[in-house]
């Protein structure tokens, strides 16, 4: 079949570019000229792993292809793809659906023959069907479906979530519009037998808010009973196994940390409670977690200067600072809350990053980034620990008492476990357990 993917961004160079490997004709649009003449040239603009050697080698096939011409992308597709962002507005946190909107008429243009076109950006309910109206009113007489198709990719791990998903869903009232998304997504049920959910167009844009909402939920529950812990002696670890190994809550999402960040959550969360609000449906639960997972974000700054006994006049070495590991994203990193907290309290502070730090220098000025997680320690008053990428997990701990001044790790992500950091001579803080000194 062939493709037509509008955006570059995160959800549709891995969705063009997984689509490519299934063995369809998907050229990838954007109107950024400089991102599509890096792609062209083998360059990836975000860090997705595999997806390097993804793009590469169905380029090499013949099967995937970038331009800023969606006139010449569009006629030939059978299905074209709306990826473009839908970041939060300024002043009410409601998604904003220019893009979209934008995206709708060019496509309404260049249509010539039957597509079916999808909404397969995070856009509130009832977007899908606005898509219709706009493309219906330049094109009266065009011959087109539109539906929904929500994303559910996990950032470090959104080619395996592509190619082997939990479910597909896809939101039509149209047969022939199903029938082109069943070919589009065929080799999913005939190797994996993967559960394809059918529904209103509505519903299916709801079902992304709604699973995002959860899991945000489930994160900022964690979190709270992590500051019990810390209060009644209880560990936090063992609480998430013991209440995940309920097959009615599962355990994933239940690791305590800083709280939550990235692409998805923060401005998916905000605009359901807006959403919710203006249907008269308030989301009660959901903006109870916006304010506890902002608030969370102050809280472990405010742990890191503790367990310092101040920072004022002090270096703080940081490891991390993307919001989860395995992608090179800063957006609403618990790091851009918890580095200013620190600077602003006096700090001078070193941080390193595997793939965040080019972003993360725009983001945060005066910080002096290094090359390697031990430069960001040696001479340090201490070490906190942000983001729990691999490296981090079995550090030369003998080398690192050599290089702090004092040995004190803030391990915001339970990397380590209290004992083997007692042995180790370390005075360490942790999430929802007791801090331990040597």
């Amino acid at each position: 079949m062939r493709v037509a993917m509008i955006g570059t961004g995160y959800v549709g160079l891995v969705s063009g570019a997984c689509f490519s490997n299934f063995g369809h004709h998907v050229v990838c649009v954007d109107k950024d000229a400089s991102k599509i003449a890096r792609l062209n040239k083998g360059e990836i603009p975000i860090f997705e792993p595999g997806l390097d050697a993804l793009v590469a080698d169905n380029v090499k096939a013949g099967r995937l292809a970038f331009t800023t011409d969606l006139s010449a992308a569009v006629p030939d597709a059978e299905a074209v793809f709306i990826a473009v962002g839908t970041p939060s507005r300024r002043g009410d946190g409601f998604a904003d659906l220019t893009y979209v909107y934008e995206a709708a008429a060019e496509i309404a243009d260049a249509l010539r023959n039957y597509a079916v076109i999808v909404t397969k950006s995070t856009v509130p309910v009832g977007t899908t069907r606005k898509v219709e109206e706009i493309i219906r009113k330049r094109r009266p007489n065009a011959e087109f479906d539109v539906a929904s198709n929500p994303e559910f990719l996990r950032e470090g791990s959104a080619i395996e979530d592509f190619q082997r998903p939990d479910r597909v869903v896809v939101g039509s009232e149209s047969d022939r519009a199903r029938n082109v998304m069943r070919a589009l997504y065929r080799p999913l049920f005939l190797n994996d037998k993967t559960p394809f959910v059918f529904t209103a167009r509505e519903t299916s844009e709801l079902i992304k808010y709604a699973s995002n909402a959860f899991l945000a939920m489930k994160i900022t529950f964690i979190n709270e009973m992590a500051d019990l812990c810390e209060r009644s002696g209880a560990d936090i670890q063992d609480v998430s196994r013991g209440i995940g190994l309920d097959g009615r809550i599962g355990s994933k999402f239940l690791n305590a940390g800083p709280g939550y960040g990235g692409s998805c959550f923060p401005k998916d969360t905000l605009a359901l409670v807006r959403q919710a609000s203006e249907f008269g449906a308030p989301s009660r639960i959901v903006e109870s977690v916006i304010d506890v997972n902002a608030d969370r974000k102050k809280r472990m700054a405010a742990k890191i200067v503790d367990a310092f006994g101040g920072v004022k006049g002090k270096t703080v070495a940081i490891l991390g600072v993307t919001f989860k590991p395995n992608t090179d994203d800063m957006r609403d990193s618990p790091s851009l809350d918890i580095i200013p907290a620190l600077q602003a309290a006096g700090a001078t502070v070193r941080a390193f990053d595997p793939e965040g730090m080019t972003e993360a220098e725009k983001l945060m000025p005066g910080v002096a980034w290094t090359d390697n997680a031990y430069e960001a320690m040696t001479g340090a008053d201490g070490v906190a620990i942000l983001t729990e990428w691999n490296e981090f997990r079995a550090l030369d701990m003998a080398r690192i008492r050599a290089l702090l001044k004092r040995p004190l790790m803030v391990d915001l992500r339970n990397i380590y476990t209290p004992r083997e950091m007692a042995e180790a001579g370390f005075e360490y803080h942790s999430v929802g357990r007791t801090a331990v000194k040597p």
